[in-house]
This record gives structure tokens, C-alpha cells and sequence, in this order.
């Protein structure tokens, strides 16, 4: 081989090794590069996932705090026990970077600590411990700590996405290396390849042994070039898998997202967003304004353009869990959604787009309007009950002695004409009362086993004539035996009250159907209405073809003297009766109705069990006695009353204002034939307790009480306690000497049991 030859072959092999070299050396740091841009997207996954992980908790501490269901408990306990894990997970995955390790580790006290404040207010709920409550929240710690420890993760992640984009800067800054690298190798080669063939011209024998080493190089060069092909192909498989696993969270997510640029186009949506909000990529958020009404959080004030999200956020403006209510212009419900939302930067720190996501809140909002709605109507109910006890004192005298008048001024025709109205005001009164405590579930009802089917079918009758004949009456009732464990009387009531209502909606005429089914309300039904117990029920649906109520008017419906009808036309109690009625009875009452279109009210009564129980025929007229009856009575009108009454009856009367009176006259010998006491009295001793007192000295005595309303005294789960006789004020002079004598004859009381 001559010199020449071997120079060319000497640098040829000398620019191969430093070209492998550096192939190698560039092929180590490209595999470097691309973990390191796997293990930057694994990071911002791991704090996407602890965020999430810190709002579920805190969204699971509110929903307890709300509701105080066991569900919103568990989640949050379960959340709560990954915390730790995540932050710990999250410090090794930023191990390599001091600044971020330091930073994680100042988030993490504040982020246990959030969830430990979360925690200590779900426990003081649980105890009900208003003073631990009320020193909790004044230090308001917890949203402070969340802004905090959220500002933290936002920083964190925007590191990462830093790091994210040098590295992969960085991995393509390699690549056009190799490839330089590479290219100018071949080129050099080819050089050298052609500095050999002019050489073999001069020697054929060292050409061919040129050649065949250059053919060697050039074997190891594509080799080489191979391996690098196949490392590549690896990284990217590799990559294309993370951006799968982000994909396959993006699609998944319950909340709706869009990325949108800075023109309000939306580049990218979740298949939520195409759910919730009907918007897809492609879609210009500016557009859609148009398409329906946009309000604030109230449901009142409109949104105005510049506060819309997508605006707000192409501003610049970050924010999280905005309340707007959306009201589509066709068909579709409105929408309560919270939004938050962040603007995306360019290189140059310029807005970009933007991204927003929607959490669907309706559901939610509705069951806190329920909650309030049933909270107030719970508060006029004890307010009603509260005042009914005096009215019915009042109502009991007024009633009985302008009775006594209508007799008493028969020779006196005008005056008993003034007499009879001052009864009838009074009548009416009493009524109005008693539609008043029966929406406040304070009436004493005798529920029994009703076949519902025969109940309905016998009221039907009832209703034709009262209805007319304008108004078609239909049944639609369940096959087989139901049985429903309701008062009778009240539920004929309930019916009629919401037939006169439907065949008011008919002013031309119309139809009324009248439906049973048997039904399961399921968890998920239980769960949207707080006041609803998982189980089976009756179903009774009363359906009209009327002129329908708006939303407003349903969420009022059941609210005492609210009516849309004329003056005069209606008291606005009845609705509000069958409302207690049915919650007295612990059942479910619910409204569907559209305007234009009728009504439906279904009512979901408690199964009875067994069979149905046979209705006792009335007694006949009662008259007086000769007994002695012990009347306790604080309202010294009331007593003057009854005791006048009953001594017209040819009854002995012995009166007392309280039960220690009452008491002390029995103990000292008092004999008597009947107890006749009102519920409420006076001092530490109820109506009840005085029974149970004297059935202590004398075991065996007769008891009949009297009362304006109910309480617990003798009424439980709204129904009298067993062997409880009970006269409902006001009453007229026929009622109580009918009650008397039922009293009288009926079987003794039994003595309490002796105390444990």
C-alpha cells in the first residue's frame, strides 16, 4: 500500500471513529432528553392529579357541611388518605430540581393543613358543635391556605412546563446535530471514496484492498445509523404513549373543557363540554351569546359581554368557580355551571388563547332550593302551630256560646239572623285553623290500612257533582290489592281540594284523571330530594288538562294563602293542607306541570301492611248524664264554657286551672266519674302527665283530652297514641257531649308503668 493510500485511509478511518463517537455520544444524550421529557409530563400529570385530588376534597367537605350525608363522609376520607401518598409521590418525581423540591416542600404543611381544617369542620358538624364551628370560621385559615397551596401547584407546574419546553428544545437541537453529523460523515466519505478511486487507477492491487475496507467502514457506518433509527422510533413510541394517557384523562374528565385561542375559536373539547354545553372545536365562543341567555349566579341580573368567561380570561384575568346560570333560547333546561378558567402565553409572554373549564352545579342548586323551600315551610308550620292553640281557645267560646244565642233567640228573628252570621264567621274560622294546622302537620291523624283503589273509585263519585259536568272524570288505576297507610277522611279532603283546584284551571271544561301505581324511589331519586326516603310507595297522580303554572308559581305552591286567583276566589290553603297531609303522613308530594299543557300532582303515600281495615260506623246523637267530670283548664273563658256546657247536659262539674291544683284536689279525696283535660296547661305538668299522675292513685280512671293543636304529649310520627281520646278545638255543644259519652263508656285507661 503506498503512502499516499494509507493517508487517505488513515484519515478516512480517523474521521469514521470521531463520527461514531459522536454518533454515540449524541445518541446517549438524545435517550437522556426524551426521559427527561417523560419524566417533566409524568410531574405535571402527578400535580394535575394532586389538584384534583385537594378540590374533591374540599367540594366533599362542603357537600357534608350542606347535607351532611355519610356519602360526602366517606369521600372525603378516602380523598384524604391519598393526599400524603400524591405529595409524596409528586417530591420524588421533582428530586432532581432543588427549587422545586423547596417548593413542594413549603406547599405540603400548608395542603395537610387545608385538609385538616376541611376535617375538623366535618367533625364539629357531625357533633354539632356551634362554638367550635363559629372559632373555626372566624379564623378563616382554610381559604387562605387553599389560594396558597393552589398558587404553589400553578407555579410548580409552570416550572415543569419550562423544563418541559427547554428539553424538548434541546432533544431537537440533538437530533439536527446527529443529522449534520451524519450527512457530513457520508460526505466526507463519498470524498474519500473518490480520493481511493483516482489512487486505484495507479494501483489496481491496492485499490481493490481500499476497497474493501471502505466497504467495511461503510457496513459499520449504516449499522450504526440503524441502531440510532431504532433508539428514535423507541423514544417516540414511548412519547406518543404519555400523550395518549393525557388524552385518555382529557376525555374522561366530568367537567366540560375547552382550550380556545385569542379569537374565542375552541381549538380543543372533552366530549363533557359537547354534553353540557353543546360546544365542539370549531365553535366560536363569541357566537354563542346569541344562542341563549347568559346570568349571573342570582338567576336575575344579566351577564354583560365583557364579564362573560371566555372575554375575561382572553383579558388576562384568572379565576376559579365563576357562577353563571345559562338559559338556552329552545327547549333545553337551563344550566347552573361554576367556571374557572386561565389564560395560555406564547414565548413571548403574550395571551395566546385561553383555557376554561364548567362544572355542572344544577343539580346541586336544586337540592339547596329544595332544602330552603321545605326549611321555610317547616318555619310557618311551627309559627302556625304555635298560635293555633290560643285561636281554638278563643274560637271554642265564641262558637259554643253564639250556638247557645241561635237557640236561645228563636222569638227574635233579626237578632238570630245577626247571631247565626257571628256562627258562621266563626265556623269558617275554625276551618281556615284547621287547613292551617294541617299544613303545619300538626292535626291528630287515625291513619289505618286503605285500599286506595276503593278510596279513589268512592271519591270519583263524590267529585262528579261537585265538579259539573263540564269537567270529564277519568280513573286509571293499578290492577291487584293497595293498600296505603293514610287517615281516609284527610285524604278525601286532599283530593278534593286539588280537584276544585284543577276544575278552576278548566274555566271551558276539560279532563281530570285520576291514577294509582305502585312505585320504588330509588337512592338517586332520594338523593335530588332531601326530604324523600328510599323505598316503595302508592302512587296517586291527580292530572288535569288546565292552563298549567309557571316555575315560579310551583316553587309556591304548597307556601299557606299563596293563590293566583282572584280575590275571593280561594284561601290559598288548599294545596297547602295536602302538603301536610301527606308530609304528616311521611310520604312525598311533588308537582309536574308546564304552562299551556296541565298539571300533574302525584302523591307518594306509605304502603300499609295486611289488609284493609274496615271503617267503624258513626255513633248515634249522644245525650247528657248525671256524672261528675273534673275539667283542667288554663283559659278561664274556655272553662267557664265547657263547665256551663256540661252542667246544661245534667253533668257535675269540678274545674281546675293547672294540673298541681288538679292534683291536689284528687289527693285529697276529690271523687270524680271522667278527666277532662286540655293538653297544654300551665307549669311543669302537660295534660298527659296529669293523666299519668292520677291513674297512679286511682288506676283504672277515665281520661278525654282537648286541645287547639297537637304535640307530642299524646300525638307521635303525627298519630294519637293508643287509647287516646282526644276532643279537637273548637267544638260545639253536639261534639262534646258526643265525646263524653263515648269517653264515659269507653274502657278505663291503663296505669303507666312503673318508673325503670
Amino acid at each position: 500500500m503506498i503512502p499516499t493510500q494509507r493517508v487517505i485511509l488513515g484519515t478516512g478511518l480517523a474521521i469514521l471513529l470521531i463520527i461514531t463517537a459522536a454518533s454515540i455520544a449524541l445518541d446517549v444524550k438524545s435517550r437522556s432528553e426524551a426521559a427527561w421529557v417523560n419524566q417533566t409530563v409524568q410531574v405535571q400529570k402527578k400535580i394535575s392529579d394532586l389538584r384534583v385530588l385537594l378540590r374533591r376534597a374540599e367540594s366533599a367537605a362542603r357537600g357534608y357541611e350542606l347535607y351532611r350525608t355519610p356519602g360526602f363522609s366517606a369521600e372525603f376520607q378516602a380523598v384524604q388518605a391519598q393526599i400524603a401518598p400524591a405529595l409524596a409521590d409528586l417530591k420524588r418525581g421533582v428530586r432532581d430540581n432543588p427549587d422545586q423540591v423547596a417548593l413542594l416542600e413549603g406547599t405540603e404543611p400548608l395542603a395537610l393543613r387545608r385538609v385538616e381544617i376541611a376535617a375538623e369542620a366535618m367533625r364539629l358538624r357531625a357533633a354539632n358543635d356551634q362554638a367550635g364551628i363559629a372559632v373555626l370560621n372566624s379564623r378563616a385559615e382554610g381559604r387562605g391556605l387553599m389560594d396558597t397551596v393552589m398558587g404553589n401547584l400553578d407555579r410548580l407546574s409552570a416550572e415543569e412546563e419550562r423544563l418541559l419546553a427547554a428539553r424538548a428544545q434541546d432533544s431537537r437541537r440533538t437530533g439536527v446535530v446527529l443529522l449534520g453529523i451524519d450527512v457530513a460523515g457520508a460526505v466526507l466519505i463519498l470524498l474519500l471514496v473518490a480520493l481511493v478511486m483516482r489512487e486505484s487507477r495507479r494501483a489496481t492491487v491496492q485499490l481493490q484492498s481500499t476497497l474493501s475496507e471502505t466497504t467495511a467502514a461503510k457496513d459499520a457506518l449504516a449499522a450504526a445509523v440503524a441502531d440510532r433509527t431504532q433508539h428514535l422510533v423507541t423514544a417516540h413510541d414511548e412519547l406518543r404513549l404519555s400523550v395518549n394517557v393525557l388524552q385518555s384523562t382529557f376525555h374522561s374528565m366530568a367537567e366540560a373543557v375547552l382550550v380556545i385561542d385569542a379569537e374565542g375559536t375552541v381549538l380543543l373539547s372533552n366530549p363533557a363540554a359537547e354534553r353540557m354545553l353543546l360546544h365542539h372545536t370549531g365553535m366560536n365562543l363569541g357566537n354563542l351569546r346569541a344562542l341563549s341567555d347568559v346570568l349571573h349566579g342570582d338567576g336575575v341580573t344579566p351577564m354583560q359581554a365583557d364579564e362573560l368567561p371566555s372575554v375575561r380570561v382572553l383579558r388576562g384575568e384568572k379565576f376559579e368557580d365563576l357562577e353563571m346560570i345559562v338559559r338556552p333560547h329552545n327547549d333545553i333546561p337551563p344550566r347552573h355551571l361554576m367556571v374557572s378558567g386561565r389564560p395560555m402565553l406564547d414565548g413571548q409572554g403574550e395571551i395566546s388563547g385561553a383555557v376554561l373549564v364548567y362544572h355542572d352545579a344544577t343539580m346541586s342548586r336544586e337540592t339547596e332550593r329544595q332544602l330552603y323551600q321545605s326549611q321555610k315551610l317547616d318555619a310557618i308550620g311551627k309559627l302556625t302551630g304555635g298560635v293555633a292553640h290560643d285561636f281554638n281557645n278563643m274560637l271554642t267560646v265564641i262558637s259554643g256560646n253564639t250556638e247557645t244565642l241561635v237557640e236561645g233567640l228563636k222569638q227574635q228573628p233579626e237578632l238570630q239572623r245577626v247571631a247565626r252570621l257571628i256562627d258562621d264567621a266563626a265556623e269558617r274560622c275554625a276551618e281556615l285553623i284547621q287547613h292551617l294546622l294541617a299544613f303545619a302537620r300538626r292535626q291528630p291523624l287515625q291513619p289505618r290500612n286503605v285500599e286506595i283503589n276503593a278510596a279513589i273509585a268512592d271519591i270519583a263519585k263524590l267529585l262528579r257533582p261537585t265538579l259539573g259536568e263540564q269537567i270529564q272524570i277519568e280513573t286509571v288505576l293499578e290492577q291487584g290489592s293497595m293498600t296505603a297507610h293514610i287517615d281516609p277522611s284527610r285524604l278525601t279532603n286532599a283530593v278534593l281540594n286539588m280537584a276544585i283546584n284543577a276544575r278552576d284551571a278548566m274555566p271551558n271544561g276539560g279532563k281530570l284523571l285520576l291514577e294509582t301505581h305502585r312505585v320504588v324511589l330509588d337512592e338517586a331519586y332520594a338523593q335530588a330530594h332531601a326530604d324523600v326516603t328510599a323505598g316503595p310507595y302508592i302512587m296517586l297522580a291527580v292530572s288535569d288538562t288546565g292552563t298549567g303554572m309557571s316555575l315560579e308559581t310551583q316553587h309556591k305552591a304548597f307556601e299557606p294563602f299563596f293563590t293566583t286567583k282572584e280575590v275571593g276566589k280561594g284561601s290559598g290553603l288548599g294545596l297547602s293542607m295536602v302538603y301536610g297531609f301527606v308530609k304528616q303522613s311521611g310520604g312525598h308530594i311533588k308537582i309536574y306541570s308546564e304552562e299551556g299543557h296541565g298539571t300533574t300532582i302525584k302523591l307518594y303515600l306509605p304502603p300499609g301492611e295486611g289488609t284493609a281495615e274496615v271503617a267503624v260506623a258513626a255513633a248515634p246523637p249522644a245525650e247528657g248524664g248525671a256524672e261528675t267530670i273534673f275539667v283542667v283548664e288554663d283559659d278561664p273563658l274556655v272553662r267557664n264554657f265547657v263547665t256551663t256546657q256540661l252542667r246544661s247536659l245534667g253533668y257535675k262539674t269540678i274545674a281546675a286551672s293547672d294540673g298541681k291544683t288538679a292534683l291536689d284536689l284528687i289527693t285529697a279525696g276529690q271523687t270524680f266519674d271522667l278527666l277532662f283535660t286540655d293538653v297544654v296547661i300551665p307549669g311543669s305538668m302537660s295534660g298527659r302527665d296529669l293523666a299519668d299522675e292520677v291513674a297512679k292513685l286511682r288506676p283504672g280512671v277515665k281520661v278525654l283530652y282537648t286541645s287547639g293543636y297537637t304535640d307530642n304529649a299524646i300525638v307521635h310520627h303525627g298519630k294519637l297514641d293508643d287509647g287516646v281520646m282526644l276532643l279537637t278545638k273548637p267544638y260545639r255543644r253536639n261534639q262534646l257531649a258526643k265525646m263524653i259519652r263515648k269517653a264515659l263508656g269507653a274502657t278505663a285507661s291503663p296505669a303507666p308503668p312503673p318508673p325503670a
